[in-house]
């Protein structure tokens, strides 16, 4: 797209050179930012940066400066012996002043129950996925923007949903193995592998960067109950920060206490993270819940009964009917979602009515973000 403004003004003060451009935008360029912002500065094969800001003084400014005439603003500095060209359209491109002013917008489509009537917007053919850059991107924006997503038709082999995983990226492997197998067995380490009803929760709070996302592969679903949950937690969040402030601001300032108790491991994993953490915007960036894996809380004294109070009010609110949806995974179903957004549970199934075999793979949110974004680049 051809760009439709140009530089027509540049003055500058002790700090910045402020830019007058031919839309009616200003911008202020901050001299170390512009510095260490030298086209030169980034090796032209790994393009990370070598320049060294650390080693120029705080008090460089440019001894002269103007639009050359390939159109480019051409910085002369005061130190170093050195003269830096910067494209108009990456200046602008990179203008934190004006992405400063812009209204944030959240990449995020809250749902509730209402979402059970159209469970057919949150789905997606497995060879689509496989065969197409544009079924992948589907289930990536699935993934990212509404956080749940089920992957419908895929093979029921062992160990198949690698190729359509794949298709995003590595996996990530935990003490769980890759896949780790969500069955009923003897002398479970873990609830999953036992026939009982699941609490909506998201998996391993314990650690200091929990999955980002998970991927639940039916391969087997003939036993009686077993259905599963699904609840986005960032609008029940949206809900309390709107109508219940005190509870909602307890949830982001008041860390609580998870801790792994798995039998079989030799570590011990607990961490410390609110509820509910935020980004840079104010925007939600996870929630943390699980009652099953909720150590001892350890809060000062002044804030133990606010916090208990807080955290009860939340996870009733994450098992209300009114933002829950529900349904039965069947055999080639991918239950693929947030971990950090959107919880899951199941029902109680009887073991001996039949057979229950899911599989499980996680991936960082990374993953899931960076491949979206390189997709919708080209």
């Amino acid at each position: 797209m051809e760009q439709n403004y140009k530089i027509e003004n540049i003055t500058k003060n002790s700090t910045n050179l402020e830019v007058d451009w031919s839309d009616g935008k200003k911008s202020k360029f901050n001299y170390l930012w512009l510095r260490d912002n030298c086209p030169s500065a980034h090796d032209k094969d790994s393009r990370h940066r070598m320049f060294n800001i650390l080693k120029v003084s705080q008090d460089i400014n440019p001894k002269k400066f103007y639009l050359n005439n390939d159109g480019k603003l051409q910085i002369e500095w005061s130190e170093g012996d050195h003269v830096s060209y910067y494209d108009q359209k990456w200046l602008r491109d990179n203008c934190y002043t004006i992405k400063n002013n812009l209204e944030y917008k959240s990449p995020y489509k809250l749902w509730d129950n209402s979402l059970q009537k159209n469970l057919q917007s949150i789905e997606i053919d497995h060879d689509e996925i496989i065969n197409s850059d544009q079924g992948l991107i589907k289930w990536l924006e699935l993934l990212h923007h509404t956080g749940i997503a089920i992957v419908k038709n895929a093979p029921t082999d062992e160990n198949s949903g690698f190729k359509v995983l794949n298709r995003i990226s590595h996996t990530r492997e935990t003490f769980f193995k890759t896949p780790f197998e969500v069955i009923n067995i003897p002398k479970p380490n873990n609830s999953a592998y036992t026939a009982h009803a699941l609490r909506n929760h998201m998996d391993l709070p314990w650690f200091e960067n929990p999955p980002g996302y998970q991927f639940l592969h039916c391969l087997i679903n003939s036993a009686e109950g077993g259905n599963s949950s699904a609840i986005d937690a960032f609008k029940v969040a949206s809900y309390l920060r709107e109508n219940e402030q005190e509870i909602f601001d307890t949830l982001v300032e008041v860390p609580l206490k998870f801790k792994d108790t798995d039998y079989t491991q030799e570590a011990y994993r607990h961490f410390h993270a609110p509820a509910i953490t935020l980004t840079k915007d104010g925007d939600f960036n996870d929630v943390r819940f699980s009652v099953a894996t909720m150590d001892v809380l350890d809060c000062s004294p002044e804030v133990m009964e606010k916090a208990y109070k807080a955290h009860h009010r939340f996870g009733n609110l994450l098992h209300d009917p009114k933002y829950q949806i529900n349904f039965r995974l069947e055999p080639g179903d991918i239950f693929s979602f947030n971990n950090r957004r959107v919880l899951h549970g199941r029902t109680e199934f009887n073991p001996n009515s039949g057979h229950r075999h899911l599989q499980g793979y996680y991936m960082d949110r990374d993953e899931i973000i960076g491949r979206l974004k390189y997709l919708k680049s080209y």
